[in-house]
């Protein structure tokens, strides 16, 4: 059985459109109709690490890390492979030093973008809290 379904489609060029459920997203090799591959799976990883992090910190008796906000870093190699990805996270809440990393670190065990990736490319992790 099969569980998700994605039509992509090029028509010419570097762009590929792309048919997610009821969602359309355009992605673009040079960067001009739409974000880049790479940028996507930054934009994919992030997207998903952040519902990680509010079920880690449920699970941790936080029920509320208000606002949460990540800036994320990429590092290409000299052919353009991501070779490093950095999340800075930032959480609204005042949370200890000691409980946040404990949620950060449940957090990636919790991703399923950082599950699919090769180890040498999860992403580095800093947090603070009572940040935002």
């Amino acid at each position: 059985m099969t569980d998700l379904e994605v039509t992509s489609v090029s028509e010419a060029g570097y762009v590929t459109k792309s048919r997610v459920g009821d969602f359309q997203l355009t992605v673009d090799a040079t960067d001009e109709a739409g974000p880049n591959p790479n940028g996507v799976l930054l934009a994919d990883y992030a997207s998903c690490y952040v519902p990680a992090l509010r079920v880690a910190a449920k699970q941790r008796g936080h029920d509320d890390l208000g606002r949460v906000e990540i800036d994320v870093e990429g590092d290409l190699d000299e052919d353009d492979d991501l070779e490093a990805i950095r999340f800075h996270v930032r959480v609204e809440a005042a949370i200890e030093d000691d409980d946040l990393a404990e949620i950060t670190e449940r957090g990636t065990e919790i991703c399923h973008v950082h599950s699919a990736l090769r180890e040498g490319l999860h992403a580095e992790i800093t947090s603070e809290g009572d940040a935002v």
